[in-house]
């Protein structure tokens, strides 16, 4: 018999509710990712105790009882929360979210009988062994993502298992069963009636899967459903030299090509679904995008918004999306002006972005676009090494020295400190206390003349 590695606190708790004669179990994705040989994050337990019976089989512990009514019992062992909940049969489903009542059962089949995904149906202690009436454990084996039951029941109870749905294939690589996928596609709709929080927090989750490219693609009427403005981009053809797949398929490939950092895929995933909007054809029939980088920025802002990312993720994106398209000439002026209005952190995220977005190109220049990204990340490297100047904190002088030289408080000091820190960073003048103090002084004389 297989057997699995149960957290010792989990089995704890297992322990502790099997010495007071109920049935315990680890249960759902704690049991799947564990037969994955992936190390669960959280250790959900179910029991036939009912709520007031795990109360008291716990009452050596800290517990919280805000989910009791669902039949969920927050056990703390030391500083860490475990989940416990009883046996269940939901009720009636009113918002395709949350059922309106659930009623307690002996019956763990039951149970698992209202889960999700029959890779997820599963539950395991290490006296019984599994518990998989569902045959998870096979649909495991074969990389296959199968409804427990009727497919269009379960998404018509909880619409969020739509994406999440999407989000287990782009992560684990499952096949989707086609009954499944069929119902997936025919219900998409319903994610209308899910919060924009839980939308963003699958749909992220999604965009960072290793597959994401196939499942993505396969599933782009369930993308389009919570970012409508994705299906302009889906078989608009670009065109142009420098690309070989439409904006969509372009899309899915840098997206695919950049590591799996939340801000990263995003920020890939809406790098160019502005193009349809700017594309303009010349009389030989190429297509072009002249400012696509703005207008993709102004819809990934409008999405997000939507979506309610964070404010500062928002702003990190949308400079990521305007400044995609820089085209390093070589200088090292050039870098010096990208980090200062990026910053360091968004500099070097920069050069991830355009080498995904080269890598989704067509092979025109290919080795010279990423040899020109290439040598602006040496040249970046290098001036974070040198600490360089390139921001009014980095300068040599501040505006109480310029005080001190007779400027006038306000707009004038801020005027000369830019105008220092400009020639600065274009190499007329060194980062020098008193060159900077002699320019300044010749900067005042002949303003006030």
């Amino acid at each position: 018999m297989v057997k699995l590695t149960i957290k010792p606190e989990a089995n704890q708790i297992i322990h502790q509710l099997q010495a007071h004669g109920f049935e315990a179990f680890a249960v759902g994705g704690c049991v799947r990712n564990a037969l994955l040989g992936l190390c669960p994050h959280d250790w959900d337990i179910c029991t036939n105790a009912k709520p007031e019976e795990m109360r008291a089989v716990f009452s050596d512990h800290v517990t919280h009882d805000f989910g009791l009514k669902h039949g969920t019992l927050v056990v703390m062992v030391g500083e860490e929360p475990y989940e416990v909940t009883t046996y269940r049969v939901d009720g009636v489903y009113a918002d395709n979210r949350h059922p309106e009542q659930v009623s307690f059962t002996d019956d763990l089949a039951l149970d698992l009988s209202r889960r999700d995904f029959t890779v997820n149906a599963m539950a395991y202690n290490d006296e019984q062994g599994f518990f998989d009436p569902f045959g998870g454990r096979e649909d495991l084996k074969n990389g296959l993502l199968r409804c427990v039951g009727d497919p269009d029941k379960r998404f018509r109870e909880d619409s969020l298992r739509i994406l999440r749905g999407v989000r287990f294939a782009a992560t684990y690589g499952f096949a989707v069963e086609p009954k499944t996928a069929a119902a997936i596609h025919r219900n998409a709709a319903l994610l209308h009636h899910i919060a924009a929080e839980r939308i963003r927090v699958e749909l992220t989750g999604a965009v960072c899967g290793e597959h994401v490219l196939p499942v993505f693609d396969a599933f782009r009427d369930v993308l389009a459903t919570v970012i409508p403005e994705l299906r302009e981009a889906f078989d608009f053809e670009q065109r142009n030299k420098h690309h070989c797949y439409d904006v969509w398929g372009h899309t899915l490939h840098a997206v695919a090509a950049i590591e799996r950092d939340p801000l990263l895929r995003v920020t890939m995933l809406l790098h160019d679904i502005g193009k349809p909007r700017a594309c303009t054809t010349d009389r030989y029939g190429s297509r072009h995008f002249k400012g696509h980088q703005q207008i993709s920025a102004d819809m990934a802002s409008v999405i997000l918004k939507r979506l309610t990312f964070p404010n500062a993720f928002t702003a990190d994106c949308l400079q990521l999306i305007i400044a995609h398209d820089i085209r390093f000439d070589g200088t090292q002026r050039q870098v010096k002006r990208v980090l200062q209005k990026l910053g360091e952190a968004n500099t070097r995220r920069l050069f991830a972005v355009q080498r995904a977005d080269v890598g989704a190109q067509s092979d025109y220049h290919r080795a010279e676009k990423l040899a020109a990204t290439a040598l602006a990340q040496r040249q970046f490297e290098e001036l974070i090494r040198s600490r360089a100047c390139v921001t009014l904190r980095d300068l040599a002088v501040n505006g109480t020295d310029l005080m001190a030289l007779g400027y006038k408080e306000g707009r004038a000091v801020g005027a000369a400190l830019d105008r220092l820190l400009n020639e600065v960073i274009d190499g007329q003048l060194p980062n020098e206390r008193e060159k900077l103090l002699q320019r300044a002084q010749q900067i005042n004389t002949k303003d006030n003349k």
